[in-house]
């Protein structure tokens, strides 16, 4: 269980403090889930001019699993350090967690 912090504080804002560590890695899985749609959504705009090979490439079944791969390559970037949007999509979702709650 986590700590409350050592500094006199009214009960009210101590158990939001509680409440909001407990929240956060629910936020932060679904600011990584946004940075991964996000990530899929600009690997398709690359890939649309890009054309399957007809010598070596998968011809049809590649072209119907390219969006299943384009999904997965979103998630794998999104897992690592991705390109930090998640980080900003959390900070800014507790901040307005806060405001709603009027801390």
């Amino acid at each position: 269980m986590p700590s409350l912090p050592a500094t006199p504080v009214s009960a009210e804002l101590a158990m939001h403090q509680v409440q909001a560590r407990a929240q956060e890695p629910k936020d932060k899985a679904a600011a990584k889930e946004f940075e991964a749609m996000f990530m899929s959504e600009m690997f398709n705009h690359m890939f649309e001019g890009v054309d399957t090979d007809p010598l070596f490439g998968g011809g049809g079944g590649e072209k119907m699993f390219r969006s299943m791969l384009i999904q997965e390559y979103g998630k794998t970037m999104a897992k690592g350090k991705g390109i930090g949007i998640s980080d900003q999509i959390q900070k800014f979702m507790l901040q307005t967690q806060e405001k709603a709650k009027g801390l």
